[in-house]
């Protein structure tokens, strides 16, 4: 093993898989595809994770644990409902810079409803961002920046939101995914914000935002 390969850590490998998926997509990706974006040697990634379906696994099972980075992220950047929006929006961006990208991405989770392992650990990952949104939401009433309400219903719908706006994007392809995100990210929290100062913000952001289309 040379001293390149020591010093690659297991996240960047799983980091370059993400990108290797992102342009090819899950199904044509090779070990051989991962080791050149990683700068290591294929043999590498058999020991490490022993075939192809070990190294999507990994990178699964390192998704179960992200909705708690995620929020880190949007408590580091002031912890209000803006803020939420503003993280949602820009995760969107940098995962899906074109419907292509998205394309790509969207193929893994044909692998994660048909096979067995893959769907437990997809399932954990949706329960825990489901929960972290909650708890999230929760923090937000408290802090009276949101109405009392069914934080467990209104993060489903947010959960929701935030897939389905990506989906329908890339089908019209107008303006930016982020834009379509933080639209409707807004209108389904709008009833429920109290402060005049997170208002005042979204209504300035709003004239950015592409046109709705007609089916939208």
């Amino acid at each position: 093993m040379s001293p390149r390969t020591r010093l690659v850590p297991d996240s960047e490998v799983l980091a370059a898989t993400a990108r290797v998926i992102g342009r090819i997509g899950p199904v044509r990706l090779t070990l051989a595809d991962v080791a050149a974006e990683a700068g290591i040697a294929p043999a590498t990634l058999i020991q490490r994770f022993g075939s192809k379906r070990g190294l999507l696994l990994e990178l699964a099972r390192q998704g179960v644990g992200e909705s708690g980075n995620f929020f880190a992220g949007v408590r580091q950047n002031g912890s209000r409902v803006e803020d939420l929006i503003t993280t949602f929006s820009q995760c969107c961006e940098a995962m899906a810079p074109d419907a292509a990208t998205l394309s790509n991405h969207l193929a893994f989770l044909q692998i994660d409803l048909t096979d067995k392992d893959f769907h437990a650990l997809a399932l954990a990952q949706a329960k825990s961002f489901h929960e972290q949104i909650r708890e999230f939401l929760e923090e937000m009433v408290r802090a009276k920046e949101l109405k009392p309400c069914d934080t467990g219903a209104l993060a489903r719908v947010i959960q929701l939101a935030y897939g389905g706006s990506m989906l329908q994007w890339a089908i019209e392809r107008q303006g930016k995914v982020g834009d379509w995100v933080r639209r409707d990210l807004e209108f389904i929290l709008e009833p429920y914000l109290i402060t005049d100062t997170t208002k005042g913000r979204r209504k300035d952001s709003s004239a950015k935002r592409p046109k709705q289309s007609g089916n939208r």
